[in-house]
């Protein structure tokens, strides 16, 4: 017979804590689409933003060495709030009207590290 015992859970030692992240800062956009005409980011200009995003890190020189990632994402889970994208590692979520707005996430958060506060979809 085996028994089950819970322990709690380690604590990260020096030796076992987790790394630094390998990008500076990663951004996801929701590009999802949903059946049937919803509601989604796809509907509401992601696939431009997220284009334009990319360009604009590639064009600033901060997509190499491991700076600043832009990523397609699936459904991010904040359809209305959309559209969404969200920056790790600080877990910031945004959204946004037009490129103007990921031109400001850009320079300011991407860049920089400062939130774009009028943005922000606060939790």
């Amino acid at each position: 017979m085996t028994s089950i015992t819970n322990t709690p859970p380690l604590s990260p030692s020096p030796s076992t804590a987790a790394p630094a992240p390998y990008y500076q800062r990663h951004i996801f956009f929701c590009l999802n689409e949903r059946p049937d005409g919803q509601v989604c980011c796809a509907h509401l200009g992601a696939e431009a933003a997220f284009a334009h995003c990319k360009q604009r890190v590639k064009d600033a020189g901060i997509a190499e060495n491991g700076n600043v990632r832009v990523n397609r994402a699936g459904c991010l889970g904040r359809c209305l709030s959309g559209p969404v994208a969200v920056v790790y590692p600080e877990g910031v979520w945004y959204t946004f009207i037009d490129l103007h707005d990921i031109n400001e996430i850009v320079d300011s958060h991407l860049q920089n590290g400062q939130v774009v506060e009028r943005l922000q979809i606060k939790n």
